[in-house]
């Protein structure tokens, strides 16, 4: 039997670890995926994201926090309890799968705009907060100099 993506108690499923030809990888705390539980319309959204990436670019993104199973309170995230919110890693101009900020040479502004200007390509799409002043519509938060935050619109549905 096909086993299924793990499903929490407000019906979110996991973001799946690791998928075999997929654009993504993921980080974060806890590990295994334990806080990458989506709202289905945040899931559907990164893996739209992604397919597009990976028409443009050969490096992976990195998918990181986003909510507990049952939106439990999340130390030191406190917006992530909805399942509306990921972290995105910054990219990197040698393709690690590794974290970098915007005060790194390894930081590759342009790529991460680019995935930015793909995010921002949903209309659903709320805010995004990162710390680089050169990347257009963003707002700047404390802490967001390593990754950038989206969040996503309330769901009409």
């Amino acid at each position: 039997m096909l086993e299924l993506q793990p499903k929490d108690s407000r019906g979110y499923f996991n973001l799946p670890q690791r998928p075999e030809g997929a654009a993504y990888y993921t980080y974060g705390t806890p590990p295994s995926g334990g806080g990458q539980y989506a709202h289905p319309q945040l899931l559907s959204l990164l893996f739209m994201i992604e397919r597009q990436w990976q028409s443009i670019d050969s490096r992976k993104i990195g998918f990181g926090n986003i909510s507990l199973a049952g939106g439990a309170t999340y130390s030191g995230h406190n917006s992530h309890r909805n399942g509306r919110d990921i972290d995105v890693r910054l990219l990197r101009k040698d393709g690690k799968e590794l974290g970098v900020t915007r005060f790194d040479p390894q930081y590759d502004r342009d790529a991460t705009a680019q995935l930015i200007r793909i995010f921002f390509g949903f209309s659903y799409i709320q805010v995004i907060y990162f710390n680089d002043p050169t990347i257009p519509r963003i707002r700047s938060l404390i802490r967001h100099d390593d990754h950038f935050h989206v969040t996503i619109k309330e769901p009409r549905w």
